[in-house]
C-alpha cells in the first residue's frame, strides 16, 4: 500500500468520531489528527478510549486527542458527552458515526434483546448523536460521515440485525443530506467490505480453520486483499474535507471490488 499522505485538509477543524477507540475508528482518528483536526473520540470502552487518546496525543502533542465516554444505547450518556464537548469548543465541523456492533445468529436463535442491542447502537445511536450535534454546526456548514457496510445491500448468513441497521444507516444518510443541505452540512456514508481489524483477527483465530478462512475471504476481492482501516480512513477524509464539497447523500463502497462480482 502507498503511505498515508498528509495534506492538512482538516486544519483547524473540530471532529467527533464515535467508536474511535480501536479498529476503523482509531484509524480515522489517527489520520484526521495528522491532517490537522482537533479530534474527540467517543467510545463506551473507557480503558481503550483513554489509551488511544494518550497514544495519539503522544504522537503529536500540538493536537491532543480527547476521549469522551458514552454508551450509545443510553441517550442520557450521549447528551452528557456532547455537553462536555460543547464546554470546550464553540462548534463542531465533522461528525463520524462509526460505532457499531454485530451479533451473528440465525433467525431461529435471534432474540428480541439481540435485535434491540444491535439497532440501538448501530442506528438509533447514530441518529441520537447526529440530532444532538447538528444544531451546533457553524453557519458555514460541515460534514457528517456515516459508516455503513456492504451488508446494507448484500445478504450474508446470520447477519439480519446488523444488515438491517446498516441499510437503515444508508437511508438515514440520504434523509439527513436532504434536511441538512440548507445549512450546508453534507452527509455521506461509507460501505466497507472485509476490513482487517483486531475484531476481525479475533474472529479468524476463533474459526475452525483460520488459514482457510483467510484465504477464502482474500480470494473474494478482485484487488487480491482484504481492506485495512487506512482504506476506510482515506475515504472518510475525502468525504469530511472540502475535496468533496459538492457531494452529499451518497454511499461510497470501499470493498476492493468484492460486491461487483456476479459469482464468488
Amino acid at each position: 500500500m502507498n503511505p498515508i499522505r498528509v495534506t492538512g485538509r482538516l486544519r483547524n477543524r473540530i471532529a467527533l468520531i464515535s467508536g474511535g477507540a480501536q479498529g476503523i475508528g482509531r484509524g480515522m482518528a489517527t489520520l484526521f489528527q495528522r491532517e490537522g483536526a482537533c479530534v474527540f473520540i467517543l467510545d463506551c470502552d473507557a480503558e481503550s478510549g483513554a489509551q488511544t487518546a494518550r497514544e495519539l496525543t503522544a504522537a503529536d502533542s500540538s493536537l491532543p486527542v480527547k476521549f469522551l465516554q458514552a454508551n450509545l444505547r443510553q441517550p442520557l450518556e450521549i447528551q452528557q458527552a456532547v455537553e462536555t464537548l460543547r464546554k470546550s469548543h464553540e462548534h463542531l465541523d465533522i461528525l463520524v458515526n462509526n460505532a457499531g456492533i454485530e451479533i451473528e445468529k440465525s433467525l431461529a436463535k435471534l432474540t428480541q434483546q439481540d435485535w434491540d442491542r444491535v439497532l440501538e447502537v448501530n442506528l438509533r445511536g447514530a441518529f441520537l448523536l447526529t440530532q444532538a450535534v447538528a444544531p451546533w454546526f457553524p453557519e458555514s456548514g460541515g460534514a457528517i460521515v456515516n459508516i455503513s457496510s456492504i451488508h446494507a445491500s448484500h445478504a450474508f448468513p446470520d447477519s439480519i440485525p446488523y444488515a438491517c441497521s446498516k441499510a437503515g444507516m444508508v437511508a438515514l444518510t440520504r434523509n439527513l443530506a436532504l434536511e441538512l443541505a440548507p445549512r450546508h452540512i453534507r452527509v455521506n456514508a461509507i460501505c466497507p467490505g472485509y476490513i482487517d481489524t483486531r475484531l476481525w483477527e479475533e474472529y479468524l483465530r476463533n474459526s475452525p480453520d483460520p488459514t482457510a478462512l483467510a484465504a477464502q475471504t482474500t480470494a473474494l476481492h478482485p484487488l487480491g486483499r482484504r481492506g485495512m482501516p487506512a482504506d476506510v480512513s482515506e475515504a472518510a477524509l475525502f468525504l469530511a474535507s472540502e475535496a468533496s464539497a459538492f457531494i452529499t447523500g451518497t454511499d461510497l463502497v470501499v470493498d476492493g471490488g468484492l460486491t461487483v462480482r456476479a459469482h464468488p
